[in-house]
């Protein structure tokens, strides 16, 4: 158990990436690298005690600098869209880098998942690592000199827990979130619409035909939204809803349960019958992204395996999209030298 060092490979441009392997009491084992903070595995027992990885990714840290579908990088400083590429923030107008049909998405063209961050801190005990960077006043128009860390903790319960911390020298956005793709059935077994996923929300935000909500809350009862119960992904994923063909299946913010600022909760679950792995998602942000990887073009990952569409799901944690525009959402600004400071964790259990 602790954690162990390797390289990993070297960019385009001959630059060293050093890859992080926190492995637990049991076996189990994360793999975190220096490119966008980027969860590369998972690598969890099975209901027959078989080690299996269950998020997608690459072998090669080349293709990561490409990674069109942002598997498993920290996003920031905002995740997900802002409609416009721009914002007021008490009373000046910021634009923003615009990226996808106008707005910006994930924070706009190399974004935190093209940043190398630096290992600032290794905790053998914990099976930890800490990663940092400053993010400059005016990256991708965003204000202030951004000094953040994200920590990948891994402990003898199988609980993947990452913290993101910061503190901005000036009034700004912060809304950061991984996007890993989960497959409980395993890297490479296809896709996972039968494994059965369970959101405790209410309410959804819908979208317009760009992906970026239209202001107001919609109550999940009643639609192909509703995963208040455990439910195949699959199950309504094609139904004739305009909502999911505006997406091409589910790609929408749902407003989970129990929110208050600080208090980490059960958010979710999913659950996959043929390798029995559960897991579980806790958060103390007030929304989580399903995302059901509608749009995935086949492409070679880890193990030479070929993904394609929805052959993995995102759960990621936030604040609503386009959130700093919309009054009645919950706010994403971080005013100057106020502190950032955010708690999701995963964790895989059978049954």
């Amino acid at each position: 158990m602790g954690v162990t060092e390797r390289k990993f490979g070297e960019l385009s441009t001959g630059q060293d990436v050093m890859i992080y392997h926190l492995e637990n009491a049991s076996g189990a084992y994360v793999e975190v690298m220096e490119l966008g903070a980027d969860l590369v595995k998972v690598c969890v027992p099975d209901k027959n005690g078989v080690l299996t990885d269950v998020v997608l990714g690459f072998d090669d840290v080349r293709q990561y600098e490409e990674n069109p579908y942002f598997f498993g990088v920290v996003v920031g400083r905002n995740c997900n869209r802002i409609g416009g590429a721009k914002f007021n923030l008490f009373g000046k107008e910021i634009q923003l880098a615009a990226n996808e049909n106008g707005n910006n998405l994930h924070s706009g063209p190399n974004g935190f998942e093209k940043k190398m961050w630096k290992a600032t801190d290794i905790s053998q005990d914990k099976q930890a690592v800490t990663f940092t960077r400053v993010s400059p006043d005016g990256e991708n128009g965003f204000p202030g000199d951004f000094k953040i860390s994200v920590k990948y903790e891994f402990t003898n319960e199988n609980e993947l827990r990452i913290h993101y911390t910061g503190i901005c020298d000036r009034d700004t956005v912060a809304n950061m979130t991984n996007h890993s793709y989960f497959n409980l059935g395993g890297d490479g077994s296809g896709d996972v619409l039968d494994q059965i996923l369970t959101i405790h929300s209410k309410y959804y935000t819908p979208v317009d035909q760009e992906s970026i909500p239209i202001g107001e809350y919609a109550p999940v009862e009643g639609t192909p939204f509703d995963f208040n119960h455990p439910k195949k992904i699959g199950q309504d994923i094609e139904a004739d809803f305009e909502q999911l063909r505006f997406t091409g299946g589910y790609d929408h913010n749902y407003v989970t349960d129990n929110y208050a600022k600080g208090n980490r909760r059960l958010i979710a679950s999913a659950y996959c019958q043929e390798s029995g792995i559960v897991m579980d998602v806790a958060s103390d942000c007030p929304c989580v992204q399903f995302y059901a990887g509608n749009f995935i073009q086949p492409i070679t990952g880890k193990y030479g395996h070929t993904y394609t569409k929805r052959n993995g799901f995102c759960l990621e944690t936030q604040v609503e999209p386009n959130a700093v525009n919309v009054e009645d959402f919950h706010s994403p600004i971080l005013e100057e030298g106020q502190p950032y400071d955010s708690v999701t964790s995963f964790t895989f259990r059978v049954k």
